[in-house]
């Protein structure tokens, strides 16, 4: 496995692979890896010739009250895992934008409720660093999880509408043997916080057992699934139509999406489950 510390050595060793006529996959993160990244790993392994990981924090992604600087980091660590998954190349820049970068990327219309609706700048942040990273990496195929689904469906949305060779890659999402989703946050969790987690997988886990049981009224979803959180506060539980992230008032016949944000101290977390017709990845 190559360890690249620069933009250049990036550029170049993607330049390299592609004139070999070598397919790219992957796998961008901002480290402290578990066994969700590991999952998209494998996902892409066997659908490509070169699989790369990239471990960035990016500033651009967090707001001013945000928590970058305690943002949790294990350089080796990561490292090690990429290399028993078997990554070709692990892409860790110290800094991934040039002097002077001032240009910002923005996908509208899906960014407008949930988390775009709580954290200003954050999806413009996700967005401009991923089609950054897409140019230097040169792949043609890009792996995220569903846990963060509304950022699924803005990269969807991104490459389409910039008509980028990059095919974005849906992996389930991995979850801790009592439901809890996988996240790299989650290491802030308290003993006690930790216990009260899980909640919010049993709580999308009802609404969802509802809906096959028939319920269609999108308020009494949510009513219930609020009253089975043990959280510090729910900052959202919606009911979306999966394609647009648009609130519907009733299950239809439309693929539909549950999801959840909650605080647990000064963690927050984030849930979801399909709901009603089954959404058909392209």
């Amino acid at each position: 496995m190559q360890r690249l510390a620069t933009t250049d050595a990036m550029s170049a060793w993607a330049a390299e692979q592609r004139a070999a006529g070598l397919r790219i996959g992957f796998v961008p993160t901002m480290g402290f890896l578990h066994a969700g990244h590991a999952s998209l790993m494998r996902l892409l392994r066997d659908r490509v010739d070169r699989l790369v990981v990239s471990v960035y924090v990016n500033p651009l992604q967090f707001g001013p009250d945000e928590d970058l600087d305690r943002y949790p980091r294990d350089a080796e660590g990561d490292a090690a895992l990429c290399r028993a998954e078997g990554v070709d190349a692990l892409f860790m820049p110290d800094e991934l934008y040039p002097d002077g970068f001032s240009t910002q990327v923005a996908v509208h219309g899906l960014t407008d409720h949930l988390c775009g609706r709580g954290r200003p700048g954050h999806f413009e942040g996700v967005a401009t660093v991923c089609t950054r990273l897409f140019h230097l990496v040169r792949c043609q195929e890009a792996a995220f999880g569903e846990k963060d689904f509304q950022q699924l469906m803005v990269l969807r949305r991104l490459v389409t509408d910039l008509a980028l060779p990059v095919r974005i890659v849906p992996g389930a999402i991995a979850r801790a043997p009592d439901g809890l989703a996988l996240s790299s946050r989650n290491a802030y969790l308290s003993e006690h916080d930790r216990a009260r987690a899980p909640s919010l997988q049993r709580a999308l886990r009802w609404l969802a057992e509802e809906v096959d049981a028939g319920e269609r009224c999108v308020d009494t979803l949510i009513a219930g699934a609020k009253a089975r959180i043990d959280s510090d506060g729910v900052e959202y539980l919606e009911v979306m139509d999966a394609a647009t992230l648009q609130p519907v008032d009733a299950i239809g016949d439309r693929p539909a999406r549950a999801l959840v944000a909650a605080r647990y101290g000064a963690t927050r977390l984030i849930d979801n489950v399909a709901v009603g017709a089954p959404l058909t990845w392209t």
